[in-house]
């Protein structure tokens, strides 16, 4: 996506003319987004108010009660550790949504500063940056995670640390290509000749006027965060217990898989469906709403 987002005089940020307010009013009529929204508020409630009304202990195993079905003393039943699996769900998600939050706010930080460095000079820097990212790219991740299963102990900000370093080249490279256009506006010739440096250039004008892809991407960030945790389950390189994500339990559950206990597999897997999709529409409202083109129609 192209941002036309231009800062005017007196800071307000607009897109091509149009305010913020006309741009929160499209997001707001974009009925999947208004429900992404709705839906990451009500798991957010669900994760980190739900356990203040449902009392559980996620703590120590309980062997008397493992593997029973669902019942009035645990609506989702209990796993192969005597865990309830209702008040998992929402310790599970409390974990899934820091780290997706995390990943994405680090990654979209390291790749807006690097993007609009090597946008903006260009040249021999812009190329050897660009190359940099590209054999990180190459890097087959499924193998690096494998190893770092075999190496370490995951802890939750190693989970968030080796995400980000491997969530920022995308933002990185969207960023570049916008910088790569703005640098020859009219608005950042005339800070040159005023006397601005590049510094300012970059920070006060290039990285407003890329907000747009910025905040669109980083509602994907989340999503991708959240959806490589689950996977990372599979490859042994996730929180170890008593700590609880929803890859973790969805991976315990497949376990159990041919033994009938549905309980320990499909809440996990319905919430994170949830989660992902909810932010994805937030994204696409994000989008559609700062698209200029769009608004004008």
């Amino acid at each position: 996506m192209t941002s036309d987002l231009v800062v005017h005089e007196g800071g307000e940020v607009r897109t091509d003319g149009v305010p913020w307010s006309a741009i929160l009013r499209g997001f707001v009529a974009n009925r999947l987004a208004a429900a992404g929204v709705a839906m990451v508020i009500i798991v957010a409630l669900f994760c980190f108010i739900g356990p203040l009304f449902w009392h559980t202990n996620q703590i120590n195993v309980n062997i008397s009660q493992v593997n029973h079905a669902p019942s009035a003393a645990h609506p989702l039943g209990t796993d192969d550790l005597g865990y309830d699996v209702l008040g998992r769900l929402m310790v599970g998600g409390q974990s899934s949504l820091e780290v997706g939050l995390a990943v994405a706010i680090v990654a979209t930080s390291l790749g807006v500063l690097y993007g609009i460095v090597s946008g903006f000079i260009g040249g021999l820097t812009d190329a050897i940056l660009m190359r940099v990212v590209d054999i990180l790219l190459a890097i087959p991740i499924v193998y690096l995670f494998i190893d770092l299963a075999s190496e370490v102990k995951p802890t939750l900000w190693l989970l968030i640390i080796v995400l980000s370093l491997l969530s920022w080249l995308g933002p990185a490279r969207l960023v570049r290509g916008e910088t790569l256009s703005l640098r020859t506006r009219e608005y950042v010739e005339a800070v040159r000749t005023m006397g601005g440096g590049s510094w300012r250039i970059m920070l006060r004008h290039l990285v407003p006027n890329t907000i747009g892809t910025i905040v669109v991407n980083a509602t994907f960030q989340v999503a991708d965060a959240i959806l490589t945790l689950a996977v990372l389950s599979y490859l042994g390189f996730s929180l170890p217990p008593p700590t609880a994500t929803w890859g973790g339990m969805l991976e315990n559950g497949v376990n159990f898989l041919y033994d009938g206990y549905w309980w320990q597999i499909y809440p996990a897997g319905i919430m994170i469906v949830l989660t992902v999709v909810a932010f994805n529409f937030i994204g696409d409202g994000l989008r559609d709403s700062l698209d200029a083109r769009l608004q004008r129609r």
